[in-house]
């Protein structure tokens, strides 16, 4: 089974280009891997320079990468209940063209991005499944989806299923809106059991972990213990912390003294914050972190001789518990 390492982390912090350098390290060790982008503003192509799509393509031996397209996803694993979406909001009056955007409800992103991750993972195709995820807030509502749809599909699902079953006939003959028929259903139904199916798959420590990007400043450290705190919410194991843009001990320009003691006392601030969890530190390059070569050079600073897809950390971080109602 394939393994699954997930890269969150507040926006700009260089979250893409961990993930990046990670699947390349992984590519050169003889894994099969791939990179998978969630983050509706997608900028793996970018970080790579190379062009990356819809779907999974390979850019370097063992390497492929794929930026997730949740328009192309719906047509591809959802097409019946867009399409009846797209012609109730049409029957509503709205103009057809718009009906088909509109048809991708709040959330559709993040159900097809995990939809694409369990699919990767069953194909057998690959040894290594890296996500680069969208910046925190929008990775907590990812991790949220499958446990929401499993509630959804236990106890809801049945009974709209079965009332509008009943009542078909009766609607037809009052109205001429448009019903969900059952492949609209069974669409549903086989859509949820794969979110419930996920929710074991980030759940398993075996198979996969979180890992949070930073960077040494104070601001995005809270925010990352705040992500850790979300994290373990969902029992997600949680097995590395990569901080970016570590001014390195060789420069002494006095221009950076100040921010060389700053980051000092927030790197102390991380290890006491994450610890045990490894940490693992990326150097500020004097050049920009894109294309192969440069991202090689990071991932061989941060992990050195050790196999990036290892398991780091294993075991629990935060146990969440309700006490008087909070």
């Amino acid at each position: 089974m394939s393994r699954v390492i997930l890269y969150t982390g507040k926006g700009g912090v260089g979250k893409t280009s961990a993930a990046a350098s990670t699947g390349l390290r992984c590519a050169d060790r003889g894994l099969r891997t791939i990179v998978v982008s969630t983050d509706p503003a997608h900028s793996l192509s970018d970080s790579l320079d190379l062009d990356v799509g819809p779907e999974p393509k390979q850019l370097a031996p063992n390497f492929w990468a794929q930026e997730i397209d949740v328009l192309y996803q719906m047509k591809k694993h959802w097409r019946n209940v867009q399409e009846y979406l797209a012609s109730l909001l049409s029957w509503r009056g709205l103009d057809e063209v718009i009906a088909d955007e509109v048809a991708v409800i709040p959330g559709m992103d993040e159900l097809a991005s995990l939809l694409q991750i369990i699919h990767l993972q069953d194909s057998g195709e690959f040894d290594v499944v890296i996500v680069d995820m969208a910046p925190t807030a929008e990775t907590l509502r990812f991790l949220a989806f499958p446990e929401a749809a499993n509630w959804y599909l236990q106890r809801i699902f049945p009974v709209q299923r079965q009332a509008l079953r009943l009542a078909r006939p009766l609607l037809r003959n009052v109205t001429d809106m448009p019903l969900p028929d059952d492949s609209v259903f069974a669409g549903l139904s086989e859509l949820m059991q794969d979110l419930n199916r996920m929710h074991g798959v980030l759940a398993d420590p075996d198979i996969s972990s979180v890992r949070i990007v930073l960077n040494p400043d104070k601001m995005v450290i809270k925010e990352a213990q705040r992500t850790l705190t979300y994290v373990s919410l969902y029992a997600f194991p949680m097995d590395a912390v990569i901080c970016n843009r570590v001014i390195p001990e060789e420069v002494t320009d006095p221009y950076f003294a100040e921010w060389k003691r700053s980051q000092a006392e927030n790197l102390e601030l991380v290890q006491q914050a994450f610890s045990p969890i490894p940490l693992f530190q990326v150097p500020m390059f004097s050049r920009e972190v894109v294309g192969i070569d440069m991202l090689r050079r990071a991932a061989e600073a941060a992990f050195g001789d050790q196999d990036p897809s290892q398991v780091f950390y294993r075991g629990r971080f935060y146990d969440v518990t309700k006490a008087n109602g909070t």
